[in-house]
């Protein structure tokens, strides 16, 4: 078979979500609000914990670095998608196409082990109160943080540059909302198969582990739960790590069905589907399920605005 020179020729066409859909202007809205959702709440979260002091405590800390990830894992992906459709664009060059591969297993895979953390302190700060900031002192929580965007970095790294190593044959279409390892090995000349079980087995490895370090915190979170005195904190509890849950299990779900289920039981509409809720859909819901309905970054957001206001009329 005849192969492209990618590195030479003009790279890649991403074929996207939005043409192939039955309504495309709608779904660009809907895509378009949900990426301002993500920037507005996001950015919000991380300016009112960057600058209220009373949220400089372990559980804001990675809150802050959970938006962060989530503003720019959403601004990899969804700008480039909506500029696309405007211009009928759909081009990325070999290099770009590198890059956006890189960045968005990045911060994927720094998500996926930062949320493992938050779980476990959640677990440590409803079941072991008392020793909670011991355990869970600021030199933890950022060894915490940088475990997760090392290693992630690594990750995506050694994926990307094996990725981009294969021949390309002459379809230069992805048929998908972004560069992704399993896309762009359908276009692939070589034989693929060794490396789609190490993909495999780098999925598992790297999904399964923080997925059931989350389970079992909340489990045991539950436990404690349900022997509350109070009903009403119970019932509190209870509906916070279900919302928390929920959005976990979109997130690993997603994460799973590309990394993990084998690449014969998948299919172009169902990939760019799956892709939209890890890439646009959780990072606009994250801080409104973790944050922003709480009541310490309400009346710190409340704070932040009032000495604006106050700031504005003092300078008129």
């Amino acid at each position: 078979m005849e192969h492209w020179n990618s590195t030479l020729g003009s790279g890649f066409i991403l074929m996207g979500i939005l043409k192939d859909s039955g309504s495309p202007e709608l779904l660009c809205t809907t895509i378009s609000v949900l990426y301002m959702l993500a920037l507005t709440s996001n950015g919000l979260l991380l300016l009112v914990i960057t600058m209220d002091v009373r949220l400089h405590v372990p559980m804001y800390l990675l809150l802050g670095q959970l938006s962060l990830m989530d503003l720019l894992f959403t601004s990899v992906v969804t700008p480039k998608t909506l500029v696309d459709f405007f211009h009928s664009e759909n081009t990325i060059s070999f290099g770009g196409c590198a890059l956006q591969m890189f960045l968005a297993l990045t911060l994927g895979g720094a998500e996926d082990l930062l949320l493992a953390f938050m779980a476990y302190d959640r677990y440590v700060a409803i079941c072991h109160p008392l020793t909670y900031m011991v355990l869970m002192r600021p030199r933890v929580c950022w060894l915490m943080v940088t475990i997760s965007w090392i290693l992630a970095s690594l990750n995506a790294l050694g994926h990307t540059l094996y990725t981009m190593h294969f021949p390309f044959c002459m379809s230069r279409k992805i048929s998908h909302l972004l560069c992704e390892i399993p896309p762009l090995l359908k276009l692939a000349c070589a034989d693929t198969s060794r490396y789609e079980l190490m993909v495999y087995v780098m999925g598992v490895t790297f999904l399964m582990p923080p997925l059931i370090a989350i389970l079992a915190s909340y489990t045991l979170i539950l436990f404690t739960v349900l022997h509350m005195p109070s009903n009403e904190g119970r019932q509190k509890a209870l509906l916070t790590c279900s919302s928390h849950l929920a959005v976990v299990g979109m997130f690993y779900g997603a994460a799973m069905f590309m990394y993990i289920l084998p690449r014969s039981l998948h299919s172009p509409q169902q990939d760019n589907i799956t892709s939209v809720f890890y890439t646009i859909v959780t990072p606009a819901l994250n801080p409104l399920i973790y944050s922003l309905r709480n009541k310490e970054v309400m009346g710190a957001l409340r704070r932040i605005l009032g000495k604006y206001v106050l700031w504005t009329h003092s300078t008129i």
